[in-house]
């Protein structure tokens, strides 16, 4: 397995900075955001590490160049809106940069990118999986042309007002992937697996693995602490930022030595990159690029390297 961390942490650095970042740490690998360049609609969005906008060769012999220069390689592209929303414009805008990220991989020689399914959050799942099958059979079939693979996160994306009730994000749960998978049966359609969302959702964290071993595409490490007392005092219904909080690999309630060893057992043996979303580090660069040293030092203890 190799080492890594999503790059959206360090919005204000350019690809080459992040390079030298995860190379002074000793990561082996980013996945590298691929937003439209614009202003950021949330946290974490709208970062741009590599622009595919007319990704030409030059330009990506100027990404290879510089991933040889530092030795840490890119485990995958990754851009994450919402290819579902009733709002047709947005919807056009996602789901036209899920192809150009993955044309952009395909260039650069990467086999994998790393996006969310979308949703329209005021309908069922029933009602939406018209137009999941509309909108997503044709990406796949361009990411197969492409021979890129796509990881689908596991985030519910509900953490709002206005994502509520059903959240921005599709796939969710065991039970709706086995309805995409079904739906879309494509060796290039599979998961980019994070734990930390089964945690809140008071799932199992480590079946999924066991029962999707050959749809792990690509894996995120991040952390969750879920607080008793404030689920206690605000329920399930609630959302979900009121009763937990993400955390870094090692300060949640994620078990990671009982992760890892799932994880090795499926034969899993790609990227596993930090997101770090943990906001007691977020107050300056300084902070977060700790939390990266942090993460680091303890998942050394998992991927040795």
């Amino acid at each position: 397995m190799q080492l890594g961390f999503v790059t959206a942490i360090l919005p204000e650095l350019s690809f080459e900075e992040v390079l030298s970042t995860a190379a002074d740490i000793g990561y082996d690998c980013v996945e590298v955001m691929c937003w439209p360049v614009g202003k950021a609609s949330r946290r974490y969005a709208g970062v741009t590490h590599v622009d595919v906008a007319d990704f030409d060769d030059a330009a990506a012999v100027q990404v290879r160049d510089l991933t040889t220069k530092y030795g840490v390689s890119v485990s995958g592209l990754g851009y994450y809106p919402n290819a579902l929303s009733p709002d047709a414009d947005e919807a056009d805008t996602a789901i036209e940069q899920i192809r150009r990220v993955i044309a952009g991989a395909a260039k650069l020689g990467i086999n994998t990118m790393n996006t969310f399914i979308g949703r329209d959050w005021t309908k069922s799942v029933d009602d939406n999986f018209p137009l999941f099958e509309q909108v997503w059979k044709p990406i796949i079939g361009f990411a197969e042309e492409q021979g890129v693979r796509v990881g689908i996160e596991n985030c519910p994306m509900l953490f709002s007002d206005d994502e509520w009730p059903g959240g921005k994000n599709l796939a969710h749960s065991p039970a709706i992937w086995k309805r995409m998978f079904e739906a879309i049966p494509s060796d290039h359609f599979g998961l980019n697996y994070d734990p930390s969302h089964p945690v809140w959702l008071q799932m199992d964290y480590l079946k999924p693995m066991r029962d999707f071993s050959e749809k792990l595409f690509h894996v995120h490490a991040k952390d969750v602490r879920v607080d008793q007392h404030l689920l206690d005092e605000t329920g399930i219904l609630a959302h979900p930022s009121l009763y937990h909080t993400p955390k870094l690999p090692g300060m949640g309630d994620v078990d990671w030595g009982k992760f890892f060893s799932v994880l090795t057992d499926t034969g899993y043996n790609g990227p596993v990159c930090v997101e770090v979303e943990d906001r007691a580090y977020e107050d300056s660069l300084e902070s977060r690029k700790l939390a990266l040293v942090q993460s680091h030092t303890y998942l050394r203890n998992f991927i040795p390297g």
